[in-house]
């Protein structure tokens, strides 16, 4: 149960960055014992690819923080994303180890399937709610809002290999955020519709007398 959590929690974190758990996984690999690569999986841990994987994390980190850039940035990591998604949920063996499952152990396919299913509705959430924010907020939100993505995405993953018993916690508290991020973002958007709407009929009312 602990690997499927473990699982859950770096394909949720692949949905907001595909490259921080990735990395974690990659470098907790090569630097301690709590993560052990499956066969298949040791050119994640080989410090080459490591290097490939930080230098696309600073480009994602930086696109993902310019509005309207970051829409973009988006359309692009639909592909990106649940990949990454599917391959840190195999990494880890979570899909041999899910629930003991012989089935699981003879299919590793279902493990990617899994991870990329969960890390593309993450993902689908995310680049759905920008567009939102961006538009609320006049674009002041992207940079803030993607610098808690990625925070969020490296707690997430953090939280996955270390203390996989809260990535529940974890994930509902990213829904919780998320929420409400849109929902304030509406507000925001809301108001200022309605200013313009007000200076629009001020300006177009005939003069007094």
């Amino acid at each position: 149960m602990l690997a499927a959590l473990t699982g859950l929690g770096l394909s949720t974190a692949a949905g907001l960055n595909a490259y921080i758990p990735l990395l974690v996984v990659g470098v907790l690999a090569n630097v301690t014992d709590a993560v052990k690569l499956p066969d298949g999986y040791s050119w994640l841990s080989n410090w080459g690819v490591l290097a490939v994987i930080a230098v696309l994390l600073v480009a994602e980190m930086v696109l993902d923080k310019v509005p309207a850039v970051d829409t973009v940035n988006d359309m692009i990591q639909t592909v990106v994303r649940p990949a990454a998604g599917g391959v840190v949920f195999s990494a880890t063996s979570a899909a041999a180890e899910l629930d003991h499952s012989t089935w699981m152990a003879d299919n590793p396919w279902a493990g990617w399937l899994l991870g990329i299913v969960l890390a593309l509705a993450v993902h689908a959430l995310k680049a759905a709610a920008r567009p939102v924010i961006n538009a609320g907020t006049a674009g002041v939100g992207a940079p803030v809002v993607s610098t808690v993505e990625d925070a969020g995405s490296l707690g997430m993953s953090l939280v996955a290999v270390f203390a996989p018993v809260l990535v529940i916690i974890g994930v509902l508290l990213f829904a919780l955020v998320g929420w409400w991020g849109v929902r304030k973002a509406r507000r925001v958007r809301a108001r200022r519709k309605a200013a313009r709407a007000s200076s629009r009929g001020l300006m177009d009312a005939p003069p007094p007398g």
